[in-house]
């Protein structure tokens, strides 16, 4: 007996024999699948990339999609299939030899789901997504994005949620748990402090070891502990001197050992000739999106020694364990055809309540007794549902705002309209006979003086839409990006002025998924809608909103500051910068955080400096009171609760944020406020109430000491604030915190090493 055992041992370690051979990928064998595994087959398995059938051609299982695993058939191990995300599932619309079509739902970006403040409407969000990702025969989804707003110029921030963790940690929590409760997976990104996309493969973020544990790690940390997602995905960037995906303190000291995170770590879609290894030993278990080098390279260093077999076995486990959660792994029968007619309805439920009122003048929104509206703004015609990069979904239709106001029953000027869409027309031809394809960013047509005063003495209202996009691998400008363009803010004043002159409103909506100035000209314009990117049904959505339809009840997870100078990492950021460097350009190959842990409201509310827009800030067609507001003390921190009451006269919802101001501390400096926790009521009728309730633990209050690597909360009182915005705190009580919280961490991921070398 003791022979045989021997024997299938040795059989199952060659992976050669027949007993080997009839072994099939279970649940409960994982263990028996690795013996039985070559090295050969555990470095293909690490890698992804292509599926080739008999004659070498790549088998494509869902076409368009992002990525695959590889399969080892012998072992009943399938290839599984990682899609897109994160506002839909990107695939390709059309196939071969089909004429059925597989679009996606396109539903709002990062930036309006979180202005929602609503996590129950975002995890919705995430359950259709998630079976649109099931339906299409995908089994993850490479989603949520977020990353921290560290300034209204990164070109990726439409996919992210917020320049706060605890906003990004609690809506990526949302998304997950939506997302996943299909049978589907996530991968939340990009780990950690892709801040900037200029050099984004190379570029090294220098940040404390505080900033990095309270604002850049925080979210993640809360959404791993919260939600579970199935794996992780790391950045491509340096963080203070080594490679996200090579870094063990990150990937193995944080993320495993401190957060006890148990699903898989996947890198971002690299494509440099790296040494591959040692990404591996630092805890990836997939490199995507995989190339046979990289085998090679695994292969070769565990024959040398730099790479231990226990190490690609872990990985190669938890890899594993992944896949037999999969669908493809199942035996799921997808259909190819999801809800989308449903999903349609919740995108364009999701993207009202997202939308931010940043101005309304003498109540000039909701609209009435209008009929016949002059539609300004190529972006009116051209409307700009969502981002570019991986974040854009290829969705069936696009109601722009021009159709949207159509289909609420109003008139839009034919003149004009017809000569948007001629030049729109011409513009696509243009770039089409100049080998550009790309419709989606048409210069503003600047309209003469004439015609605006005809359209004002013609016209009821009038709308003017600013437009902007960005997208993955580049970073916005400050000049005709983050400002208006001179043509732009010029039509703005004439058109202002014309209809002005006669009594009539005008109205700006602006689309596009990020931050721009605002405070050199958000008194001309009457009313100013932030409707952001908000998915297929944009222009219906924002119909809804302007005549009343529904109440807006978004509120500004970011900051808008009054200029572009203004914003704490100005100075430490690619802003205007072309895409050749040497090899030590500041902001370039490596950025400095030097704001430190005051990014965003942190900064601006801890130094008294004016903005433009609060981050909680958003108004709407009825008011709100706060009272009774109530903390009572628990075990490990407090419960809140405030009564929320609409005195208005219109139907809402109000999203209270609650703040905490630390008392002062000998050892650290502190924001004068953070947001620690916040709710959202549901539609309030006038004169209704309800009590919103929040929990906030003694850990959720600590601050990171360097000196010490200790979690640190101490005795004393901490203000506990309810806001309606970062700056408008309606509601404030005390609670007085009886005990300290030490934390020890690991002492690692220090800026020190790769400080003494620059500058």
């Amino acid at each position: 007996m003791k022979i045989k055992t021997f024997v299938i041992s040795v059989l199952l370690l060659t992976g050669t024999n027949s007993y080997a051979q009839q072994l099939t990928l279970k649940a409960d064998n994982i263990d028996q699948i690795i013996k039985a595994l070559t090295l050969e087959e555990k470095a293909h398995l690490l890698v992804g990339g292509d599926n080739l059938d008999t004659n070498g051609k790549k088998i494509e299982l869902v076409e368009g999609a992002a990525g695959t695993t590889h399969s080892i058939p012998r072992l009943g191990i399938p290839a599984i299939v990682l899609t897109d995300g994160p506002a839909g599932v990107r695939i390709n619309p059309h196939r071969k030899d089909s004429s059925q079509t597989y679009f996606a739902t396109g539903f709002p970006v990062g930036t309006a789901l979180a202005c929602t403040w609503n996590t129950e409407l975002v995890e919705n969000v995430g359950k259709a997504i998630g079976e649109e990702t099931l339906e299409y025969g995908c089994d993850l989804l490479l989603a949520p994005g977020m990353n921290i707003h560290r300034t209204p110029l990164c070109g990726r921030n439409f996919e992210y949620f917020s320049e706060d963790p605890v906003v990004s940690g609690f809506m990526a929590t949302a998304y997950v748990n939506g997302v996943q409760s299909q049978g589907v997976g996530t991968s939340i990104k990009h780990y950690a402090v892709n801040s900037q996309e200029t050099n984004r493969i190379e570029v090294n973020e220098v940040v404390s070891q505080r900033a990095l544990r309270e604002i850049y790690l925080k979210g993640f940390e809360i959404a791993v502990k919260a939600s579970n997602p199935w794996t992780v995905m790391s950045s491509y960037n340096r963080l203070n001197g080594t490679w996200a995906q090579s870094s063990k303190e990150l990937l193995i000291s944080i993320l495993r050992n401190e957060w006890n995170f148990k699903g898989l770590v996947m890198t971002d879609w690299t494509n440099e000739h790296r040494t591959s290894w040692d990404r591996i030993a630092a805890g990836n278990e997939l490199l995507q999106p995989g190339h046979h080098w990289q085998e090679e390279d695994i292969i070769a260093n565990v024959k040398n020694g730099k790479l231990s077999v226990k190490d690609v076995d872990t990985r190669v486990k938890t890899l594993l364990e992944l896949i037999v959660k999969t669908p493809h792994f199942k035996g799921y029968k997808y259909s190819n055809k999801p809800s989308l007619d449903a999903h349609a309805k919740l995108t364009r439920q999701t993207s009202t309540e997202g939308m931010v009122l940043l101005e309304n003048k003498e109540n000039a929104l909701p609209l009435t007794n209008i009929k016949k509206i002059s539609l300004f703004g190529i972006t009116s015609y051209n409307f700009i549902a969502g981002g570019t990069g991986s974040g854009n979904v290829n969705k069936p239709y696009v109601i722009d705002l021009k159709q949207g106001l159509i289909n609420a029953g109003l008139t839009i000027d034919n003149d004009l309209q017809q000569l948007y869409e001629s030049y729109k027309e011409y513009i696509i031809k243009t770039n089409q006979a100049n080998g550009n394809r790309n419709s989606r960013n048409i210069p503003e047509l600047k309209i003469s003086h004439h015609i605006i005063e005809r359209q004002a003495a013609n016209n009821d209202l009038c709308i003017f839409t600013i437009g902007r996009q960005a997208g993955e691998g580049s970073d916005r400008q400050i000049n005709n990006d983050f400002n208006l363009t001179i043509d732009e803010r010029e039509m703005l004043q004439d058109i202002c002025s014309s209809f002005h002159a006669l009594g009539k409103k005008v109205i700006v909506i602006m689309n596009m998924g990020n931050v721009m100035e605002t405070a050199s000209w958000k008194g001309l314009p009457d009313a100013i809608l932030m409707a952001w990117q908000p998915g297929q049904e944009g222009g219906n959505s924002v119909a809804d909103v302007l005549l009343g339809k529904e109440t807006p009840s978004g509120k500004l997870t970011m900051t808008f500051p009054i200029a572009a100078s203004d914003i704490p990492a100005v100075n430490n950021f690619p802003t205007g910068t072309g895409s050749k460097f040497g090899d030590h350009r500041r902001n370039i190959n490596y950025t400095l955080h030097e704001e430190d842990i005051y990014v965003g409201y942190r900064y601006f509310t801890t130094f008294n400096k004016t903005v433009s827009y609060p981050f909680g800030y958003g108004l709407s067609y009825t008011t709100f009171t706060y009272s009774k507001p109530v903390i009572k003390a628990t075990s490990n921190g407090f419960t809140a609760s405030i009564v929320v009451k609409n005195t208005g006269n219109a139907a809402g919802k109000e999203a209270v944020q609650l703040y905490v101001s630390a008392p002062k501390s000998t050892t650290m400096n502190k924001p004068i406020r953070e947001l620690k926790a916040f709710a959202k009521t549901h539609t309030l009728q006038p004169g209704e109430s309800q009590t919103l309730h929040f929990n906030v633990t003694t850990y959720d209050l600590a601050s990171f000491n360097e000196t010490m690597s200790e979690w640190q909360t101490e005795t004393g009182k901490y203000e506990v604030q309810f806001g309606a915005s970062s700056t408008d705190i309606r509601s404030t009580t005390i609670f007085n915190n009886k005990k300290v919280l030490s934390k020890k961490v690991n002492n690692i991921l220090k800026p020190d090493r790769i400080m003494k070398t620059i500058d």
